[in-house]
């Protein structure tokens, strides 16, 4: 095996350790050697806790003191344009949490800064990485390839609110030490203080959606209608396919529903996703088939055990090998700013 890769953490809240450190700090791939944390006895817990050797109050120290290969960076999304342009003039991979931004224009920025540096970021949408998700994909490939099921029709997902942490932070490191006030980005200047609040609910929450329906469908497509009651979300593919996504139809309390429908003209994929920080849990796939020459069948292969975070972390470390592309790199994820900026210009005319 080649040397482990030596991976810096810029910050280690409840995202940073249960989302991202504790799956690295598992892989053989690599090792975290020093992590950033502005709450000095936070760090020092959870470094002690994770076997990591060094520990910075800021990026900027860690990154002149140690010998990195790529960065994780679990920020909250609307401080991405405060901390990101200095870590890339650094020349290093980084991986952050979703959104790209808060905000269209802030997200325009970064991509253009990074762009001048010369680097690349993956942004954290993990469920493109759940097993059940990459098979899905390759087959949702092979069908359009093949044509054995007809045409591609419609992709609907459907993920309303419900336990996304499913136990998730039960092993949560706290620290009462005051993080002080966090100079956040900046408000568009084309939206209300009350559309910038509507506009970052729905990035927070709902982003994934936005991304994996394009990812499902394998090419750009636009909204053509936000429903008034914010259930539905419908769009239009490059090539005509119809896309859903279908919001707060009803919640949950100690579960979690997320699926999407592939449909074909002669068949169909389902895939059901995980609460996002359930543990050893892929998603599962059913796949129907009736082609008309034989008798239609439904199948639903066996997955290993890995969940989409732990995957996520894997298909990072491959990327920064050079072993595959990154799974959604920035100039995507701007992409899915500006789709959830017209589709609130569609739902409240602004």
């Amino acid at each position: 095996m080649a040397e482990p890769l030596r991976i810096g953490f810029v910050g280690v809240g409840g995202m940073g350790q249960c989302a991202h450190l504790r799956n690295y700090a598992a892989l053989p791939e690599c090792r975290v050697v020093a992590l950033a944390e502005l709450r000095p006895e936070l760090g020092r817990r959870v470094a002690a806790r994770y076997g990591v050797p060094a520990v910075y109050r800021e990026a900027e120290a860690m990154l002149d003191a140690e010998q990195l290969d790529a960065l994780v960076v679990p920020q909250p999304f609307d401080r991405h344009g405060q901390i990101l342009p200095a870590l890339y003039g650094r020349g290093l991979p980084i991986l952050t949490e979703k959104p790209l931004a808060a905000s269209v224009p802030v997200g325009e920025r970064l991509v253009a800064q990074l762009d001048a540096a010369g680097g690349w970021q993956q942004v954290g949408y993990h469920k493109r990485s759940d097993p059940a998700t990459m098979a899905a994909r390759a087959e949702i490939d092979r069908l359009r390839a093949s044509g054995e099921l007809g045409a591609l029709r419609y992709v609907r997902l459907s993920m309303p609110p419900g336990d996304w942490v499913a136990a998730g932070f039960t092993d949560l490191l706290h620290s009462d030490e005051p993080l002080g006030d966090l100079v956040r980005d900046e408000a568009p200047a084309d939206l209300s203080a009350e559309g910038y609040g509507a506009y970052t609910a729905f990035v927070n929450y709902y982003i994934h959606q936005v991304n994996l329906l394009r990812h499902l469908l394998g090419e750009p497509y636009e909204v053509t209608w936000a429903d008034p009651s914010e259930v539905l979300f419908c769009a239009h593919s490059a090539s005509g396919v119809l896309g859903v996504i279908e919001m707060a139809a009803y919640r949950t309390t100690i579960d979690w529903h997320e699926s999407a429908l592939v449909a074909f003209e002669r068949g169909w994929l389902r895939l059901d996703l995980p609460a996002p920080l359930a543990n050893g849990r892929p998603g599962q796939l059913t796949l129907f088939a009736d082609p008309g020459d034989r008798p239609p069948t439904t199948t639903s292969p066996s997955l290993p055990w890995v969940h989409a975070m732990r995957q996520q972390a894997a298909n990072y470390l491959a990327a920064v090998r050079g072993e595959r592309p990154p799974i959604c790199e920035a100039h995507e994820a701007l992409e899915d700013l500006r789709v959830a900026r017209a589709y609130l210009r569609l739902l409240r005319g602004e």
